[in-house]
């Protein structure tokens, strides 16, 4: 693939300009960051190019890192985030660890000083010279690549392995001095990227379409389907292979948009925050076959006994964390595809009953505010179809992972990589740039919404990114469950620490009004009912740009965790 569109002074492009052109010639439209002296060139080229390509400017770094990975996640291809060196770099490693956890193809590109100081006392210097930081050290283990470009010559090369290693499942990192952003690139420069990988090992899915074929005449087929589908686009697939195998599906925590609710044979969501129907399912199949997951222990928890005592089998781009007949995949599409034509091909089933799956029993809470389940519900009752939901870890993404319904048509992310608060922020405003193209005003798809629901807690680490919404007037929902503290650390202290003390409850704010009078041109309602919450979800369904609603809740209300819920403090349950 070549880089750039021809120009009169192709010859005189400085390196930044390059960069630029290759992202462009990617179908990248948004680079995130934040400027700094020692990327500032970046900006500039980005301000001088004619490419479709716009720089995006996030209120800290690490915003910026899951805006990228929220676009990429979005359009399936790459996401990319620009950011200063010093702090600025630093302040990337937790986004860019979750990218590289969970897989999402990210290139950040890093200012470096120039390389005439390096080890020179160089101000923000993590060249590993002279004592400094190592930053090709430090960025290598949370990337797929990485690299300090010391030449011009170099920056070709450089960008293609960068950006191969990226399309694998994680992130890649280029480290640039300022001189040699600003140096020249001739009419050589050329990038050369491989199409994104695809395929499988030879003998996997034989292995597999023998075991599914084994199975459904000895008894029934669990398939548990993770993100990977949806990063691969292979919905479809995986729907016409349960409907062939007569399949219960249950869907793994940040899956919960690959299979939905109300198709046959769903049967839950896997884990800690999931359902006791799919356990059963597992339990008395004749064979689990686990699709584009590993099943790390937030999805594995409550299931390992089942998993067990029958057979397993994967299918994906990396083998499961359990032991698997495992069959590798880097196009679930064309692989599902594949064994759902065979399998249809068949003696014929009937095909699975729908059903509902049964909320966990928790202790009753009598606290102030909505409860968690009304509060989800109401949510999904009102939210458009094809919105993009975005949710933080802890109990307000337990509560959203086991009670909402996904809506059809968009993704659902819960950030279980490294669980990083306020991830949920940024990823959701990536997701609605790549959802509203280039032109962010004009383009915008009628009543779609990318919607955050996060707690208090993640909204004082990053919930101001929503001023890059506001900027931007995108279509992004920002619902904020406020209880007051740091309420998954609470329900550790009460439950495993005998309720001694409590580092983590907060003196009560009112968010809402707080978001308002910050920013006087943002809708911004409390909902301290369940009547306000409703109104307030009518409210910004009306709307075309960013709203805020804070969500009162009870900090001591038990969320539908299954560590909390096995606890013997779990007591006096209701539904």
């Amino acid at each position: 693939m070549g880089t750039g569109t021809p120009r009169p002074d192709r010859g005189r492009r400085r390196v930044v300009d390059a960069v630029v052109d290759a992202v462009a010639d990617l179908g990248v439209g948004h680079i995130f960051g934040v400027d700094g002296a020692n990327i500032e060139d970046l900006y500039d080229a980005l301000f001088a190019t004619a490419r479709r390509v716009h720089g995006v400017v996030a209120k800290h770094e690490f915003g910026a890192a899951t805006m990228a990975d929220g676009y990429a996640r979005i359009t399936g291809g790459l996401g990319v985030v620009a950011a200063t060196s010093g702090g600025g770099a630093m302040n990337l490693v937790a986004g860019l660890a979750e990218s590289y956890t969970s897989q999402v193809p990210v290139l950040a590109l890093i200012g470096q000083p120039p390389t005439t100081l390096e080890g020179r006392g160089a101000f923000q210097d993590s060249s590993g010279q002279a004592g400094t930081i190592h930053a090709v050290r430090l960025f290598t283990e949370i990337s797929r690549y990485c690299a300090r470009v010391q030449h011009p010559g170099d920056l070709a090369d450089h960008l293609q392995r960068a950006i191969a290693a990226a399309q694998t499942g994680g992130p890649a990192v280029l480290l640039l001095p300022k001189d040699i952003q600003q140096a020249r690139v001739d009419d050589t420069f050329v990038v050369h990227v491989p199409p994104r990988r695809s395929g499988h090992d030879p003998g996997g899915p034989t292995r597999i379409r023998e075991l599914l074929a084994a199975a459904r005449r000895a008894g029934k087929i669990v398939l548990v389907a993770g993100d990977q589908v949806a990063r691969d686009d292979a919905r479809d697939q995986l729907r016409a292979l349960a409907a062939a195998a007569d399949a219960a599906v249950g869907v793994a925590p940040d899956a919960k948009d690959v299979y939905p609710a109300d198709e046959p044979g769903f049967c839950g969501v896997a884990g800690s925050m999931g359902h006791p129907e799919l356990v059963d399912a597992v339990r008395h199949s004749a064979l689990c076959v686990l699709i584009g997951t590993r099943l790390p222990v937030t999805a594995r928890t409550g299931l390992d006994a089942a998993l067990s005592a029958v057979p397993v089998a994967s299918i994906g781009a990396a083998p499961p964390y359990l032991p698997t007949v495992h069959a590798t995949s880097l196009d679930l599409r064309q692989t599902l595809g594949e064994l759902a034509a065979a399998a249809a091909s068949g003696p014929a089933v009937d095909a699975a009953a729908r059903k509902r799956w049964t909320p966990r029993r928790m202790p009753v809470s009598a606290g102030p505010g909505v409860r968690y389940r009304e509060a989800v519900e109401a949510i999904a009752a009102m939210m458009p179809a094809g919105s993009d939901v975005f949710v933080d870890a802890g109990n307000t993404g337990a509560a959203v992972v086991h009670h909402l319904p996904v809506p059809r048509g968009g993704r659902f992310v819960v950030a279980l990589g490294m669980g990083g608060m306020g991830y949920s922020f940024g990823a959701a405003i990536g997701a609605a740039f790549a959802r509203t193209g280039e032109d962010y005003g004009a383009n915008r798809e009628h009543g779609r919404r990318a919607v955050v629901i996060a707690g208090d807690g993640a909204f004082y680490m990053h919930g101001l990114e929503i001023h890059t919404a506001l900027e931007h007037h995108l279509p992004v929902t920002f619902l904020v469950f406020n209880n007051n503290a740091h309420a998954m650390c609470l329900t550790r202290e009460q439950l495993f620490y005998h309720d001694r003390y409590s580092f983590n409850r907060f003196r009560p704010a009112r968010l809402a009004e707080g978001v308002g009078a910050m920013f006087p041109s943002l809708p911004a309602h409390p909902a301290r009912t369940l009547d306000e919450l409703f109104d307030a979800l009518e409210a910004a369904a009306a709307t075309d740009g960013p709203v805020f609603i804070a969500v009162d809740c009870d900090p001591d209300e038990m969320p539908p965790f299954l560590p909390f819920h096995t606890d013997p403090r779990a007591r006096g349950q209701t539904p």
